[in-house]
């Protein structure tokens, strides 16, 4: 058996030496897994030569592109009329302002096509919402963004939602807007169906909503506009590395329309 050493790199003389017959005084470096990926790979800094090969450094650059080309998913959570749909609408413009490529999956106009037939029995709600999450993983998967608005009352399937999407890429967003204002905000008249009983598991009246519990972003939507809301989002998402602070030319971008609780 061939025993392994630990290396270091020695930058006066350029070569590699063991660590147990490395000067104390000596100059030294080395680099982490870690730092390989957040200081090099997630900011699209090349590797240094003395690190690895050329070759292998473009390999690993083109296999984990730099944090901003990387996909992410922002999902809006909360009642029916809580702001989510209008607040994502500002939002994907920001997000094409800033150069990436977005696509919005609203739960209404979802259900329309992916998820047309299903009720809004639990059963149901939580097969709709799995869908959008399937989908929105695979855009995330390729590299794009993911702008999911719905409801999806349930706290365990938006938590299997965040396992499938992968959790270092998912944003959940609570809506936190009161039932009453809400109800105010009924321009639909759905609220007031419900309240007469000609609509059954409406979310917030007969059916339950189960608000998240450690959520990235909590939003106002009483005191804040949609506009302040949709900047807080992107200044999260800059931060995260996932965009780029700087303002971009707008791109084409995919989207669905926004459109009952999902």
């Amino acid at each position: 058996m061939v025993p392994c050493r630990a290396l270091l790199y020695l930058p006066d003389e350029e070569r590699y030496e063991e660590v147990s017959r490395i000067p104390a005084a000596a100059r030294t470096a080395a680099l982490s897994g870690t730092q390989v990926r957040e200081q090099y790979l997630d900011q699209g800094r090349p590797l240094p030569g003395w690190f690895t090969r050329p070759e292998v450094a473009e390999i690993l650059a083109e296999t984990y592109p730099p944090r901003h080309r990387q996909g992410v998913c922002v999902w809006f959570t909360g009642l029916s009329g809580a702001g989510k749909s209008t607040t994502a609408e500002v939002l994907t413009v920001l997000f094409l302002e800033h150069g990436r490529q977005v696509t919005v999956l609203d739960g209404d106009v979802v259900r329309t096509h992916l998820s047309k037939g299903l009720g809004f029995s639990k059963a149901d709600r939580d097969t709709n919402i799995r869908r959008i999450g399937f989908v929105a993983a695979e855009i995330v998967r390729h590299g794009g963004v993911a702008v999911c608005a719905a409801a999806s009352p349930y706290r365990a399937t938006r938590n299997d939602v965040r396992t499938l999407v992968g959790a270092n890429h998912f944003v959940e967003v609570f809506v936190d807007t009161p039932l009453a204002v809400c109800e105010a905000r009924d321009t639909k008249g759905m609220y007031a169906r419900a309240r007469r009983g000609e609509i059954k598991n409406f979310t917030g009246i007969d059916d339950p909503y189960e608000p998240p519990e450690h959520p990235e972003i909590t939003l106002d939507t009483v005191t804040h506009t949609p506009e302040d809301n949709a900047r807080r989002i992107l200044q999260h998402v800059i931060e995260r590395g996932f965009v780029r602070a700087q303002t971009a030319v707008v791109t084409n971008g995919t989207q669905a329309a926004p459109g009952r609780s999902t």
